[in-house]
């Protein structure tokens, strides 16, 4: 007996049967992954990660903060080249396939985000209500716990400047910025999330890359190791 053709009426689309968690309207493709809430990792979780320059090896990299996407999913944030990125969206050839998580006070790798962050996330934002606004405005600021470095240069790197990542703004557009401060602008030291002399590094037309404190306290000491990692990441 022919087997009867399947009802084509309902879209292949999984995307038209998202819901916003806050609205319960469909979400729009483009907003799926629109950020709402984030929370700092404080126990010191990793990120793993392989890449095609060394098969069978695993780096790891320390988690910034976990978000709460529109779509109702979480994943953890890192900064990645010239953005922030959530750890499973990461698939760059050469500098990184994401891998899972790892808690290094359990000794343990894992795939799921944590119970616990998911809660904290969810309850958050339960609390604090999306802000309905035309403009993009100020949602959380939450401090660098991983020593990220943003790297500016105004003479394609013949001559580099090392920032220190003071914050992290999260705006009600979803965009997550990192807050550098202005040398000429530093009243009071140390300079805390939401001093008025920090500006978006992002916005920043001499900024570049975001570099992890370990590799920028190389580059600043002339490691030649980390020079010729840094050098290659330019001309490539």
């Amino acid at each position: 007996m022919a087997k009867e053709p399947e009802d084509k009426t309902q879209s292949d689309d999984n995307s038209a049967n998202v819901i916003d968690m806050f609205t319960r309207k469909p979400l729009d493709e483009a907003n799926l992954h629109q950020i709402l809430r984030i929370a700092p990792e404080l126990d010191g979780m990793e990120m793993l990660y392989s890449n095609d320059a060394n098969p069978g090896k695993l780096f790891s990299m320390k988690i910034l903060c976990w978000a709460l996407m529109k779509d109702g999913t979480v994943d953890a944030l890192i900064p990645w080249l010239n953005k922030v990125v959530p750890a499973r969206e990461l698939n760059d050839p050469l500098n990184g396939h994401w891998e899972g998580y790892f808690d290094k006070i359990h000794d343990h790798a894992f795939f799921d985000v944590p119970e616990h962050k998911v809660a904290e996330l969810e309850n958050a934002a339960s609390y604090y209500p999306p802000i309905e606004s035309d403009e993009a405005v100020i949602i959380q600021e939450i401090p660098d716990t991983i020593g990220t470095h943003a790297i500016l240069t105004e003479d394609q790197f013949k001559t580099i400047v090392l920032v220190h990542v003071t914050s992290w703004r999260l705006f009600s557009d979803g965009r997550v910025l990192a807050m550098v401060a202005d040398d000429k602008k530093v009243d009071n030291t140390p300079v805390l999330p939401g001093d008025e002399c920090l500006f978006a590094a992002q916005d920043h037309e001499d900024f570049h890359y975001f570099f992890h404190y370990v590799i920028a306290n190389k580059i600043k000491h002339g490691d030649p190791e980390a020079l010729a990692a840094f050098t290659h990441l330019v001309e490539g």
